[in-house]
């Protein structure tokens, strides 16, 4: 889920954000230097009452974890073109120290430590996965003559190693289906890692998806990418360097591949809820679960080697119905019965499940326990959220009431590494309530900055601010601490001490989350307030694979979403454009300081017609060439107004990667 695109046709600047959550990662040249501090006395109790509270003694976890492994890389080291490795969990050794550091949540601890096991492992008989290579895993599956490789990881670098390491310990077959889950990018990303785009094309290798792939891979985040970008450097603390008092795990899986993202659209789809598909010799049975964890997704069991994968709806952790660098809300009911069906449908079949996170559960009655408890986890929080809410409960209310039942808070599979209770139960409010909770007083309350100049100032000003929330923060109270020195901060951005306070509640509050979201987002917060936002460059890093993704709708949709309406305001204007590679004709109409486009209309009366091919489109987007020098080329045709074009284009934002987020802008 992938990065940043800029280019100018002659001035428009148009963002690629396939799935915004991965581009942060590669955006950053060099981590950016923090002053990390020592953990506070509440934050040693905080954590040291986690250790007793869990079950730390059951290492099934871990047994499961290293069950069938083969072999591995050292570190599982994937060096590429650039100076720093694609992949490397070296800078994770410090996992293996025997106890946690006390700057770590335990529990993260424990499953950061899982996180870091890496290799090809074998499920079971001509079933091998390669995990901690990525942030995902990939599941290579024996055919009769070929490989079917499901999920091939995010980066074309780790998904080639993963693929040569198979190779190391298993007979070189060729790869004839590649099989995508669903529309994240850590799940396709490394497509050309492991085939030839021409082998495709000819059809020598064949590539499944779920129906809606392609839409789902780019229509969730592509407009409101460049903020998801951003808010991804926080969720997944790409910023901060791998330690103890830095960046430990995601939850999910260690981090994110600094590599290609690549991308091959599917040749076929499956379209039923369950359809049945014999590839090379292996039965698949798909069922489509859209709407779960992605728009567009699915499960597959392998009835001949009763192996169940659940894709990313079943994980060792509780996942995001509301993920925190931005997306739309997801149905925690539907999520649930779509877990139920799988295991009515293959439970009592299955002797193997897999994910396309983690590590595999064996057993029949510990499989369907799993599925059970996940079921439920989803299924409490989206019921028993709206039950609150129906009490004239509110978000945070909801948040600070809600806890999980003990038969789910001692199971490891449903801790909130990833996701978290707080925050899904939230998003339950969101998805149904919005973000109102029908307080007048809280419709139409003041901005950010006006908001906190009164507040600091009804508080007995900064000074006085600080003084008593040092005290606080003696306390062990950084979430207020956090809250009230962000007031200051806003009102007054140059406080040194409330910035210094700030981050130090921030810190803290990081060192004892248990979720790798959570903890990333208050230490990147944390250095942000003490060394300001770090000066990241800005530069095009989409390429022509992630371009086919996009739709000549979707593209101008998002021309609607740069359109500068002060620059707009009192202007009029229709541009025709006609695509000769598809045969593709639009009405695009400024009006009302609004874009809008019809498909499949000419205006006579138009202001311009452009003609051209949407590759060449691509390459202008891609800055292989400029607008003008298509037009001479004659790779562009303008009839009427040029003038026209080039209006529009001056009218069209431009987006700052780097934007503040826990100061205001200036």
């Amino acid at each position: 889920m992938t990065r940043i695109a800029s280019t100018s046709a002659p001035s428009v600047r148009f963002s690629v954000a396939l799935v915004a959550w991965a581009c942060a990662f590669t955006a950053a040249a060099q981590p950016v230097a923090v002053t990390p501090k020592a953990a506070e006395p509440a934050t040693l109790k905080a954590n040291a009452g986690m250790a007793r509270a869990l079950p730390f003694a059951n290492r099934q976890d871990f047994e499961d974890a290293m069950r069938g492994f083969i072999g591995t890389v050292p570190d599982a080291l994937v060096t590429g073109t650039g100076p720093r490795p694609v992949w490397n969990m070296k800078p994770y050794d410090f996992l293996k120290a025997n106890e946690p550091a006390d700057t770590v949540n335990p529990s993260l601890w424990r499953q950061a430590q899982l996180n870091a096991i890496h290799g090809l492992f074998k499920v079971t008989d001509r079933v091998y996965q390669v995990r901690g290579f990525d942030l995902a895993n990939v599941t290579i599956v024996e055919g009769d003559t070929s490989l079917i490789v499901i999920d091939p990881l995010l980066a074309a670098e780790t998904a080639r190693a993963a693929l040569e390491l198979y190779y190391q310990h298993r007979p070189k077959k060729p790869v004839g289906t590649v099989i995508y889950t669903h529309g994240h990018a850590d799940h396709f990303g490394g497509v050309k890692g492991v085939v030839d785009e021409a082998d495709v094309a000819a059809g020598k290798v064949q590539v499944i998806a779920p129906s809606g792939f392609m839409e789902s891979a780019v229509a969730e985040n592509i407009l409101a990418g460049n903020a998801m970008n951003r808010r991804s450097q926080y969720q997944f603390g790409t910023l901060l360097p791998p330690g103890p008092r830095g960046q430990v795990d995601t939850g999910l899986g260690k981090a994110l591949a600094r590599g290609s993202v690549t991308l091959i659209a599917p040749t076929s789809t499956v379209e039923k809820a369950t359809e049945e598909r014999t590839i090379d010799g292996v039965q698949i049975v798909f069922q489509l679960v859209p709407g779960s964890e992605a728009p567009s997704e699915m499960l597959m069991y392998l009835p001949q080697f009763r192996v169940l994968n659940m894709a990313e709806d079943v994980t060792h952790n509780m996942h995001n119905l509301y993920t925190i660098r931005g997306a739309e809300v997801r149905d925690g009911n539907l999520w649930a019965k779509y877990i139920d069906e799988a295991r009515v449908a293959f439970g009592d079949k299955t002797d193997v499940l897999i994910a396309q996170h983690h590590w595999p559960t064996t057993g029949s009655a510990r499989i369907v326990d799993l599925l059970k408890k996940q079921r439920d986890m989803y299924k409490f929080i989206n019921d028993q959220s709206l039950r609150l809410l129906n009490h004239g409960y509110t978000a945070s209310e909801i948040a600070e009431t809600l806890r999980m039942p003990a038969s789910l808070e001692q199971e490891w599979s449903t801790r909130g590494y990833y996701g978290t209770l707080r925050h899904n139960a939230k998003a339950v409010y969101q998805k149904y309530l919005g973000w109102y909770d029908a307080n007048p007083a809280h419709l139409n309350p003041l901005p950010p900055v006006a908001q906190a100049k009164k507040t600091v100032e009804y508080m007995g000003g900064a000074d006085a601010v600080v003084a008593r929330a040092r005290e606080d923060f003696k306390k062990g109270e950084y979430r207020w601490v956090a809250s009230a020195m962000s007031q200051v901060v806003y009102a007054e951005p140059a406080n040194r001490a409330a910035r210094e306070l700030g981050a130090d509640a921030l810190e803290q509050l990081g060192y004892q989350s248990e979720a790798g979201t959570w903890r990333s987002a208050y230490l990147v917060g944390a250095m942000e307030l003490r060394n300001g936002v770090p000066k990241i460059p800005g530069g095009g890093s989409a390429n022509g694979d992630t371009l086919k993704a996009v739709s000549n709708e979707l593209f101008f949709d998002y021309l609607g979403v740069r359109l500068d309406a002060a620059k707009a305001e009192g202007k009029t204007m229709v541009v025709n454009w006609n695509f000769t590679d598809s045969n593709q004709k639009f009405v695009l109409t400024l009006e009302n300081s609004a874009l809008t486009h019809v498909k499949n209309q000419q205006l006579s009366g138009a202001d311009a017609t452009v003609t051209l091919s949407r590759a060449t489109l691509d390459a202008i987007t891609l800055k292989r060439t400029t607008f003008p020098e298509a037009v001479q080329s004659g790779q562009v045709k303008i009839d009427g107004n040029r003038a026209k074009l080039g209006e529009l284009f001056g009218m069209l934002d431009n987006f700052d990667l780097m934007f503040p987020v826990v100061e205001p802008r200036k």
